[in-house]
């Protein structure tokens, strides 16, 4: 996947995980796509070397998704301070 690619995914991701993930998070579309990429990075690399799910599964995409939260509550956390 290029990198046009890797950002329109990053947006999904992010765009679901803060719909998913409850409270007011107040970030512009910019934060949401480093968010999305970052959780999916996260989750891509950490399942594959855990051995739980291949490359291409959509587990890979669930994965992202509950990384892009992870990483929204820790942005949230740490904004506060």
């Amino acid at each position: 996947m290029g990198f046009i690619g890797t950002i329109v995914i990053g947006l999904i991701v992010g765009l679901i995980a803060r719909f998913l993930k409850p409270g007011d998070d107040s970030m512009g579309w910019i934060m949401t796509i480093l968010i999305g990429i970052g959780g999916s990075l996260l989750a891509t690399y950490g399942g594959q070397a855990l051995g739980i799910y291949a490359a291409g599964q959509a587990a890979g995409f669930i994965g992202a998704v509950i990384g892009a939260i992870v990483l929204l509550v820790i942005y949230g956390l740490i904004k506060k301070n």
